[in-house]
């Protein structure tokens, strides 16, 4: 993979936008309260774009979704020192943290696919909503904003800024 970061483990993260070009993002089961866009690792021999796809599908069942843009660069995150080392117990390896590549998708169908608990993977995610761009940022943990702030500057121009967010959806009910 061109351009990898050496001590950075290859991921890939998804931008997923819908007809209102609001942004889905999830509440970590395992983090209450912290919310993410879809992201994995990137496993040997597979492109970053299949893998985004991959992981989509992986975390959120959804399978009708068009790649409409691709952030050009490899952008990096430092693990704070406990995620490190719990990430790495986990990974086996010694990763700093996480180089990715993330692409703008968009949804084509209605977010009647989107589960949560799909079964292609264990289950990440408590609860899902869409966002705007600003809420994405605001609500994301500390240590992954200034990837969140480049991704949404990147994909600006797809981006509805004044978008009417929708209520929370959660797997629970």
């Amino acid at each position: 993979m061109d351009g990898l970061p050496s001590g950075y483990r290859p991921n890939v993260g998804v931008c997923l936008i819908n007809s209102d070009n609001l942004v889905f993002v999830a509440s970590r089961l395992n983090v209450p309260g912290a919310w993410q866009m879809p992201q994995g690792g990137i496993e040997d021999g597979e492109e970053p774009k299949s893998a985004a796809i991959r992981e989509l599908m992986e975390e959120t069942g959804i399978v009708s979704a068009e790649v409409v843009a691709e952030v050009p660069n490899w952008l990096t995150y430092d693990f704070p020192p406990a995620v490190k080392a719990k990430v790495n117990r986990l990974w086996g390896g010694e990763w700093h943290g996480q180089a990715q590549k993330w692409f703008l998708m968009r949804l084509t169908k209605d977010e009647s696919e989107i589960n949560l608990a799909s079964g292609e993977a264990d289950p990440e995610f408590a609860e899902w909503k869409w966002a705007s761009p600003e809420e994405v940022i605001e609500q994301a943990v500390d240590y992954k904003r200034p990837t969140y702030e480049e991704v949404m500057r990147t994909f600006r121009p797809y981006l509805n800024e004044n978008g009417i967010v929708a209520k929370c959806k959660s797997s629970k009910w």
